[in-house]
């Protein structure tokens, strides 16, 4: 599992904050939509890597994220119920 911080990229007031950590199996790219654990999708714009950082000791990159339109399909988790579908 790779440890990723996630960055919200507020684009109205052009600004950035960090959303939270988090897992993903494999590296997010940009481009990609990605939900994250509030059940939202996000679209990834851009994946920062750490230079020379252990990652036994945190998060291996950032990745910055922005909601994706709600109005998009992908917004609507194609007929997912996060609860019943993806928990163990």
């Amino acid at each position: 599992m790779l440890k990723v911080i996630l960055v919200m990229h507020d684009v109205a007031h052009q600004d950035y904050y960090r959303m939270n950590k988090t897992y993903f199996e494999s590296m997010p790219v940009a481009g990609q939509y990605i939900y994250n654990t509030d059940a939202i999708a996000y679209l990834v714009e851009e994946v920062v890597s750490f230079a020379g950082y252990v990652s036994s000791k945190g998060a291996i990159a950032v990745v910055v994220v922005t909601p994706a339109d709600p109005e998009q399909p992908v917004s609507q988790i194609y007929g997912l119920d996060i609860e019943e579908d993806l928990d163990d």
